[in-house]
C-alpha cells in the first residue's frame, strides 16, 4: 500500500468508526424509548437518572433492557461466528447454519421439549409448564455437539476448508430433517413455543438470558487477540499458511471451536436468527475495505446494531403480536445481500 493510500485510509476508518458509534447509540436509545407501551419521554429520561414511575421501571428495566442486552450479545455472537467461519473456510456463504450448529441446537431443543413435556407430562397443555428456562442450555449442548461431530468427520477425512464445509452441509441437512419430522409428528398445541423459538425471537427474554450469553461473549472477545494473526493467515490455503509458519491444524481448530461456541450459545438463547452471521461480515468488509482489524471491529458492532434495530422494527410493526427478529432479518437481509453482491462482484 502506498503512503498516500495509508494516509487516506486513516481518516476513512475514523469516519466509519465514528458514524457507526453514533448509529449504535441512536439504535440503543430508540430501542429503550420506543415500544408497544406508550411511555412519556420525560418518564424514561427520569428513569435513566434514577427516578421515574413504577410502570416505567417495570417496562424499561424488566422488559426492554433485558431483551436489548440479550439481543446485543446475540448479535455479536452471530456476526463474529459468521466472520470467523467465512475466514477459515474461505467460503463467503459460511454462517452458523452451514456448520450444522443451528440445526443441532434446533434438534436438541425439540427433543428436550418432546421428552420433558409431551412424554413425561402428557397431560400438561399450558405454556407456563414448559421448561423454557432450560432451552438455552439445551440449544447450546446440541449446537456444540453438532459442531463437534462435523469437526471429527472433517478431521478423519483430512481437515480442509472444503471438506469441513461439505460435512457441515450434510450433517446440518440431516439434523434439520429429523427436527422438522419430530415437530410435524408432535401434533400438539404446545408446538407453538418451538415454532416461535425456530423463527428467532427476543420475546420474553430476561436478564438470565443475557447473563447466560455474557461469559461466552467475554471468552470469545478475549480470544480475538490470541488468534488475530493466525486468523489473517488462515485466509490462505493450508500449504501457504504453513509456509508462513502457522500451525494450521491447531489454529484452524481453535478458531472453529470459538465460532461454534459463540453460535451455539446465541442459538440456544434466542433461536436461529438467520442472515446475521451471513450478511454482517460482508457488510463490514465492504465498509472497511482491506483493513482486517477494522472489518473485524465493524463486524462486532454491526452485529449488535442490526439485531437491536431488527428487534425494534419487529416490535413496532407487530405491536402486541410482535414480528420475530428472525423474520425481520430475513426480509431485510435478502435485498441487502443482493446489493452487496452487485457492488462487490
Amino acid at each position: 500500500m502506498s503512503a498516500r493510500a495509508s494516509i487516506s485510509a486513516g481518516p476513512r476508518s475514523l469516519g466509519i468508526t465514528a458514524a457507526l458509534a453514533v448509529l449504535a447509540v441512536l439504535s440503543l436509545a430508540a430501542a429503550v424509548f420506543l415500544g408497544v407501551a406508550d411511555i412519556p419521554m420525560a418518564d424514561v429520561a427520569a428513569l435513566l437518572t434514577g427516578g421515574g414511575s413504577a410502570e416505567a421501571r417495570l417496562i424499561i428495566l424488566d422488559i426492554r433492557m433485558p431483551r436489548i442486552a440479550t439481543g446485543i450479545l446475540a448479535g455479536i455472537h452471530f456476526s463474529l461466528a459468521g466472520y470467523l467461519l467465512q475466514t477459515i473456510t474461505r467460503n463467503p456463504l459460511a454462517d452458523p447454519s452451514l456448520m450444522g450448529v443451528s440445526q443441532g441446537a434446533t434438534l436438541s431443543v425439540t427433543i428436550f421439549l418432546l421428552f420433558t413435556v409431551y412424554i413425561l407430562e402428557p397431560g400438561s397443555n399450558t405454556l407456563a409448564e414448559l421448561p423454557v428456562a432450560w432451552l438455552p442450555a439445551a440449544g447450546l449442548a446440541g449446537g456444540l455437539l453438532a459442531g463437534g461431530v462435523i469437526y471429527l468427520l472433517a478431521f478423519r477425512l483430512g481437515l480442509s476448508a472444503l471438506r469441513i464445509t461439505l460435512c457441515g452441509v450434510a450433517v446440518g441437512a440431516v439434523l434439520h430433517a429429523v427436527a422438522i419430522g419430530l415437530i410435524a409428528g408432535w401434533g400438539s398445541a404446545r408446538i407453538e413455543i418451538i415454532l416461535e423459538w425456530l423463527s428467532g425471537s427476543l420475546y420474553a427474554r430476561s436478564w438470565d438470558h443475557a447473563l447466560f450469553l455474557l461469559p461466552f461473549t467475554i471468552a470469545g472477545l478475549a480470544m480475538l487477540p490470541v488468534v488475530y494473526r493466525p486468523l489473517m493467515l488462515l485466509q490462505f490455503d493450508a500449504p501457504v499458511a504453513r509456509s508462513l509458519g502457522l500451525g494450521y491444524r491447531k489454529y484452524f481448530s481453535i478458531v472453529l471451536i470459538v465460532a461454534c461456541a459463540l453460535a451455539a450459545s446465541a442459538v440456544g438463547a434466542v433461536g436461529p436468527v438467520v442472515f446475521v452471521g451471513l450478511i454482517v461480515p460482508h457488510l463490514a468488509r465492504f465498509l472497511a475495505g482491506r483493513n482486517f482489524m477494522l472489518s473485524l471491529t465493524l463486524t462486532i458492532v454491526l452485529g449488535a446494531v442490526i439485531v437491536t434495530l431488527g428487534d425494534l422494527i419487529g416490535r413496532l410493526l407487530g405491536q402486541a403480536e410482535e414480528i420475530p427478529i428472525g423474520v425481520v432479518t430475513a426480509v431485510f437481509g435478502v435485498p441487502l445481500l443482493l446489493a452487496l453482491l452487485r457492488t462487490t462482484m
